[in-house]
């Protein structure tokens, strides 16, 4: 089995490692191969090459969060060398291009308009040109435009390149200090208040560290709904992530809460990481007393009606709101067999 050489990988700037095999829906090429074949373009302004087919590469290029000194050497090579840059926005990638000096002509490409951008973009990887796409910050696709160009080159038998990098997600489950051997990857929320909600009624058995997205005009909502749905979990707030005002915020659901109400405003890129019900915190099993007998207390301390002092017994208990009734509905379902097993029994 061949392998590409050092040199050879410099040359054609794509794979990393002097031992990485170059293969293609298991071909092997060797370096005779790649020099022998007619069907290989080299494009005039880089050496990056296709060297099974005539098409050229599309690149999912991660940049910065925040501090634009957060990107790799590849990243900067394949960004000057592509044949265009695809952005969500021409704007804010001209920044970063701007420090680095690089030249390369852009295309927006974002959600209002990827559909229609797909078959330019298509054509042009054809043409054996390279197609550097980038979000605004951080891993395209994730929570990001660029499915639709992705899955397209997917289905034509075009080249996906991932250069690896920045993820907001990533770093802010990194730093939290919850679990991170499982976690889910759950994106922003609906931003209607019924639909959050549903969402997270589905997603609160997950046994799994989540990770959110959301924006500061629906953070107090979304938290809230958070908290009274998953519980008083643990959990971390990462807000404007490798930034000036970097901030991280631990602890319950409801603490962090609490400390965000009192701000007059809330501002930046957050990034929310909550622990599974199974976490540190608050849990169900050290309280002695039954659902039943929490929710009785719960209703005569505070008043509230019994919907609302069943969330309140959520709350303490570090489960959500659905978990509390089902184990309520539970010992209610346990006692009435009991009551009948009672009435059956013979009388000795």
């Amino acid at each position: 089995m061949s392998i590409l050489s050092r040199e050879r990988n410099a040359e054609f700037g794509v794979f990393g490692g002097c031992h990485e095999k170059l293969m293609n829906d298991d071909l092997v090429m060797t370096v005779k191969d790649l020099e022998n074949s007619e069907s290989s373009t080299i494009n005039p302004k880089s050496k990056i090459q296709n060297p099974k087919l005539s098409t050229g590469f599309l690149y999912l290029v991660a940049t910065p969060i925040g501090n634009l000194e957060d990107i790799t050497l590849r990243a900067l090579r394949v960004l000057k060398e592509a044949d265009l840059i695809a952005c969500e926005d021409t704007r804010h990638t001209a920044k970063l291009l701007t420090r680095y000096g690089i030249t390369t002509p852009r295309k927006s490409c974002h959600e209002f308009n990827e559909e229609s951008r797909v078959p330019e973009l298509v054509r042009m990887l054809r043409e054996g040109k390279n197609i550097a796409l980038v979000g605004d910050a951080g891993t395209p696709l994730i929570s990001d435009p660029g499915y639709k160009i992705v899955s397209a080159c997917r289905r034509e038998g075009i080249a996906v390149i991932p250069i690896p990098g920045p993820s907001a997600a990533v770093a802010a489950l990194a730093a939290s200090g919850l679990p991170s051997g499982c976690f889910f990857f759950a994106g922003f929320l609906p931003s209607r208040a019924s639909q959050r909600r549903q969402r997270l009624e589905e997603l609160a058995v997950i046994p799994a560290t989540m990770i959110f997205y959301e924006a500061p005009h629906r953070l107090i909502k979304s938290l809230k709904d958070m908290a009274d749905i998953l519980g008083s979990r643990q959990a971390a707030l990462a807000r404007e992530i490798t930034k000036i005002h970097e901030e991280f915020l631990c602890g319950t659901l409801d603490e962090i809460l609490e400390t965000l109400m009192a701000r007059s405003e809330i501002r930046g890129e957050i990034t929310i990481i909550i622990g599974n019900a199974g976490g540190k915190g608050a849990n169900a099993s050290v309280f002695p007393e039954s659902i039943r007998e929490h929710l009785a207390k719960e209703m005569e301390k505070s008043g509230l009606s019994r919907n609302e002092a069943l969330k309140a017994a959520a709350r303490e208990r570090g489960i959500s709101r659905r978990d509390a009734y089902r184990l309520l509905q539970s010992e209610i379902d346990m006692g009435a067999l009991d009551m009948g097993a009672q009435a059956s029994s013979p009388v000795v």
